[in-house]
């Protein structure tokens, strides 16, 4: 059998390049298998050809035609032309973009293609007998190749690109590279080969045809000239050939400056005018000189080169303007120097090397500064005065004198005077005339050792043309103070002391401030009482030890002994003080250690001063007292009277204790008679005398019924009341009902009609009444009742 391949087209040497290739790979393929099946078996191998092969079919993109465009024609050895075969078409596009001839094997595309879209297509097809379906050719696998046109233009990666370069650059520097893309096939035909050219631009730039590069094509352009620059380039394929499709693009180019103009002054003279009372750092006037270069390269310093004005002027740099600020380095005087004349230099900070020899980067001008004349005030000779006067000087003492001048030609003379804001003691005065300063009242070092006054120059009949100075007065010290304790000493002796052993050292302070320092001298008062118990011993340092003079103390004869310490100074003239030292005895052990002291003091060795010891003896009385007042107000509750006013309207307890005998009982206390005299019964008989009828011992009555149901009744019948009563008080209250009296079992239970004696009575029944009857067999039926109360 022998193999049929139809091909349609073949465009190019490509194409049959791809061909042979293919076809190489199938030889070599055969070749290896043919190897292989020699060295597996010895038979010699017959060739068998097969019947059904594929290959590439290639189709051109864009077709624009009205029918299906012919692709290529599929044919097996096996088809006798008699229609019995029938051929099978799958993969990509298969029945939708590519179509195949069931009877003759003619492949057709549906419509055009675009190869930008996709490149290749696979599809499989198989020879069928159409009438039983069994295959009469394997599936075979091949390959729809589509054809580049050049249907696409270049199109750059950015519409507008933004680029620089130095100004007064040479010819052939880079400024950017542009860059296009093709969507045709690169590896067919020209389509996709571009070439670059400028549009816009010349003679300054110019554009590299294969690379898109853009060089400079002008050398030294100018910035301060022409900044600004656009180029346009056109990149076109087909090599550039007629007929090709191109893009544009644009290109912004910017001069980016270099410090290639010096600095010029647009004046060759300035001339300022200040008056002569300008002060120190401020401006006389501003100057500029003009550089064309911008940003860095236009930053400049000034400088005064010239001689003159040098050390009265000085000139700075406004870094935001870059203006010389000419500004007063010393005071001006007119009656002195009344013109000046500077040389002022201008640099850039920033040359660039590359024109060093060709331009100088400075330029200079003359500035003239004219001073007007101010009448100015007074100016003192010094521009601060000190003096020194001493502690015991004597009111209106001289202290020193100041002197100030009117340094305007006119010498108006001057008037002095102190600034009481500095002075508000008025401890000084000045004499208008002659500027002499004395005191006006003591002084005191210990007090204040200097004394800061500013005094005040005026001329005469301009008052508000003045100058201060500030003078500052040191007062001397004088030996005045007598010295004294350096803090408050408290010590302890024990009792087992031995003598000659020592107990405390002190030291001393003086507010004095002798020039060749404090030299105290210790020693105990003559005609001390504890000179038999104790002696000073001077250390010759400024401080002293406190020893013992014998041993053998007692705490219970004497607990506290006061040491009086005199100390002199020994400056003239001395002074001295008497300072006393106070000495608890304590009992201590054997190494000395305080073990118990007086009653007043705690052991020192605790660490505790006396206000600690003080402070904690006032805690536990305070104790002591809250504790005592507690019990009292407890035993105070216990007492409280059976009677509490019903008037007192912050009680919450309503209690009713009329004691008597119910409704039929009109002999009870009635409190209503004590609240209104003018209304009382007469027929009633005093509570504090005890009736007649008492005097007989009473007739006891058997004891109430255990059940007690009169009184629960009564008891049920109160609250229900008291439950229903809207008058009731809008607070918790607690409401007592008692029955007793003249109608009840109990009788009357009032302690004021009892017998002077009830130790013959028994009220031992009344406990069987309930809890509130148990406490009134309590009060009155126990055997030690009376001595309770």
């Amino acid at each position: 059998m022998r193999t049929y391949v139809v091909l349609v087209l073949w465009a190019s040497l490509a194409c049959h390049g791809e061909a042979l290739a293919l076809y190489k790979r199938t030889t070599e393929a055969t070749a290896q298998g043919t190897a292989g099946t020699r060295r597996d078996s010895a038979v010699p191998l017959r060739r068998s050809k097969r019947g059904w092969m594929w290959n590439h079919f290639f189709l051109q993109e864009e077709y624009r035609g009205t029918d299906h465009q012919y692709v290529g024609k599929l044919h097996s050895d096996m088809d006798k032309g008699d229609g019995s075969v029938k051929y099978v078409l799958t993969g990509e596009g298969a029945g939708t973009l590519f179509v195949i001839d069931e009877k003759s094997g003619d492949l057709h595309a549906t419509k055009g293609l675009d190869r930008e879209e996709k490149a290749n297509y696979t599809l499989r097809a198989q020879a069928v007998n159409r009438y039983t379906g069994r295959p009469l050719e394997p599936w075979t696998d091949f390959i729809i190749k589509i054809h580049d046109i050049n249907d696409n233009e270049p199109k750059f990666s950015k519409e507008v690109y933004t680029a620089s370069v130095p100004e007064m650059s040479e010819v052939e520097t880079s400024v950017i590279q542009v860059t296009a893309t093709d969507a045709d096939d690169s590896l067919y035909g020209n389509s996709a080969r571009l070439v670059y050219r400028m549009l816009e631009g010349d003679p300054y730039f110019k554009v590299d045809p294969d690379t898109g590069i853009i060089r400079t094509a002008l050398s030294k352009m100018n910035r301060e000239s022409r900044e600004h620059y656009q180029v346009v380039i056109e990149a076109k394929d087909m090599a550039g050939q007629r007929g090709g499709l191109s893009g544009t693009t644009k290109v912004n180019v910017t001069l980016t400056d270099v410090n290639d103009s010096p600095p010029r002054f647009p004046q060759s003279t300035y001339h300022f005018r200040v008056p002569e009372s300008i002060e120190m750092g401020f401006p006389v006037g501003r100057i500029k000189a003009e550089d064309d270069d911008i940003g860095r390269n236009a930053e400049m310093d000034y400088s005064i080169i010239g001689e003159e004005g040098r050390g009265t002027f000085n000139i700075v740099t406004d870094k935001r303007t870059q203006d010389g600020i000419i500004i007063v380095k010393k005071p001006l005087d007119f009656e002195r120097k009344r013109s000046y004349t500077l040389q002022v230099q201008a640099e850039n900070t920033h040359p660039d090397p590359r024109f060093l020899q060709t331009t100088s980067f400075r330029d200079s001008t003359t500035v003239r500064i004219a001073v007007e004349d101010v009448d100015e005030p007074p100016i003192f000779e010094r521009p601060s005065y000190i003096m020194e006067v001493k502690e015991d000087a004597s009111v209106r003492t001289p202290v020193g004198s100041v002197s100030a001048v009117d340094a305007d030609i006119q010498q108006t003379p001057v008037r002095y005077s102190i600034d009481r804001l500095s002075d508000l003691d008025r401890m000084f005065n000045i004499h208008s005339v002659n500027g002499s300063i004395f005191t006006l009242r003591p002084l005191d070092r210990e007090e204040t050792s200097w004394h800061n006054i500013s005094v005040i120059a005026t001329q005469f009949g301009n008052p508000k043309l003045l100058s201060r100075v500030p003078v500052y007065i040191r007062v001397l010290d004088v030996n005045d103070n007598a010295p004294t304790f350096a803090t408050f000493y408290e010590t302890f002796v024990c009792e087992n002391v031995k003598p000659a052993q020592r107990i405390q050292t002190v030291s001393a302070v003086d507010a004095d401030n002798p020039a060749g320092g404090h030299r105290f001298y210790f020693s105990l008062a003559p005609e001390s009482a504890a000179k038999d118990n104790f002696t000073v011993r001077d250390n010759r340092d400024n401080t002293a030890a406190i020893l013992t003079r014998r041993g053998g103390f007692s705490r219970l004869q004497q607990n506290i002994y006061l040491v009086p310490v005199v100390i002199l100074d020994g400056d003239y003239p001395m002074q001295s003080s008497t300072n006393t030292l106070t000495v608890r005895v304590c009992a201590c052990d054997r190494e000395g250690n305080v073990e118990l002291c007086s009653a007043e003091a705690v052991p020192l060795t605790a660490g505790l001063s006396t206000a600690a010891l003080v402070a904690i003896l006032m805690c536990i009385i305070i104790l002591l007292l809250i504790v005592v007042l507690f019990a009292a107000l407890r035993r105070q509750k216990k007492k409280e009277p059976l009677i509490i006013s019903k008037e007192d309207v912050r009680d919450n307890v309503v209690s009713y204790n009329d004691e008597g005998g119910g409704e039929e009982d009109t002999q009870a206390f009635d409190i209503g008679t004590l609240r209104n005299p003018e209304v009382m019964d007469v027929n009633k008989q005093r509570r504090d005398i005890v009736p007649d009828s008492l005097c007989h011992p009473p007739v006891r009555r058997p004891a109430a019924a255990r059940d007690n149901t009169d009184v629960r009744d009564f008891i049920n019948q109160r609250v229900q009341e008291n439950d229903g009563n809207p008058t009731a008080p809008p607070y918790d209250s607690l409401a007592t009902y008692a029955y007793e009296g003249n109608g009840s079992v109990a009788e009357s239970l009032s302690s004021l009609g009892s017998a002077t004696s009830e130790g013959d009575q028994d009220y031992n029944y009344l406990s069987e009444w309930g809890p509130r009857f148990k406490k009134l067999s309590d009060l009155y039926g126990g055997a030690d009742s009376d001595r309770d109360f």
